[in-house]
This record gives C-alpha cells, sequence and structure tokens, in this order.
C-alpha cells in the first residue's frame, strides 16, 4: 500500500459520518426530543422521567442505588431529586438503619403519575418507525457496547 493509499485510509477513519459516536449522539438527541413533548405533559425532565422510572420498579432507593442505576453522580442527583421533591413526586429521607444513607421514596402523587406516563413508551416507540424486534437488538447492542467499555 503506497502512502497515498494509507493515508486516504487513515483519513476515512476521521470522517464524521464514519463514526459510531456521531451515530450514538446523534440517535440520543433525536430520541431525546421525541420524549420532551410526552414528559413536559408530565412536567418532568428526561433524567427526572428516569428517575422515577426507577422508583416505580423499587419503589425506594437510595441515592447510591439510583445513582448506580443512572449511571449519575451525587453532584447530578441532588438537584434532579431536589426538584422531583419540591414537585412532591418523592421524599428524601433518611435510612432507619443508617442514618448516613439516604433513601427516596415515592409519595402518592408520584404514584400516581406512574399510571399518566405508562403511554409514554409505546409513544416513542411508534415514532421510531422502526419493528420492536430491531428495537430490541439496538437495546441489547447498546448495553453490551456499554458493559464493555465500563468493565
Amino acid at each position: 500500500m503506497s502512502s497515498v493509499d494509507n493515508s486516504e485510509a487513515n483519513s476515512s477513519l476521521l470522517k464524521l459520518d464514519n463514526q459510531l459516536c456521531f451515530s450514538l449522539y446523534s440517535a440520543t438527541n433525536a430520541i431525546t426530543r421525541a420524549y420532551r413533548p410526552l414528559l413536559d405533559a408530565l412536567d418532568l425532565t428526561y433524567l427526572q422521567y428516569m428517575a422515577m422510572m426507577v422508583l416505580w420498579e423499587e419503589q425506594k432507593v437510595s441515592v447510591k442505588r439510583l445513582g448506580e442505576r443512572l449511571h449519575l453522580d451525587s453532584g447530578t442527583l441532588t438537584p434532579l431529586l431536589k426538584r422531583l421533591e419540591a414537585k412532591t413526586l418523592i421524599v428524601r429521607g433518611r435510612s432507619p438503619d443508617d442514618e448516613r444513607v439516604r433513601v427516596i421514596t415515592l409519595t402518592d402523587a408520584g404514584q400516581l403519575l406512574k399510571v399518566r406516563a405508562e403511554t409514554v413508551p409505546e409513544q416513542v416507540i411508534c415514532q421510531t418507525c422502526m419493528p420492536l424486534d430491531e428495537l430490541t437488538q439496538m437495546k441489547y447492542l447498546c448495553d453490551q457496547l456499554l458493559k464493555n467499555l465500563t468493565s
């Protein structure tokens, strides 16, 4: 391979359209935009919605566990949780077993919001115009990529 051929091959590595990271970034932005009007109707941001989904699953969760589930640090979680508490969707308290552990619990209003939120995933799936099996495969591949990059 000549130096010109090698240079052309290397330059294709730097083309924006060839970058996995840009495709993931662009798709993430697009899916987040698809969620926005649906979440606006619930008065939630995307991250607040993610936090509420964990709470709808677990009912009560430590801040540490919530951060692990969402891949967020406490510096990002604290203001998010304060806003959810101001909306009376959660209560932040202390663990009865260890006062150092902050525990998040759903309020009745937070539990009721789940009923209104149940249509959101299906509406977003419809907007993708993709078969469910392809979306399931894409999620699996993204999960595998995350696992590989963080292990």
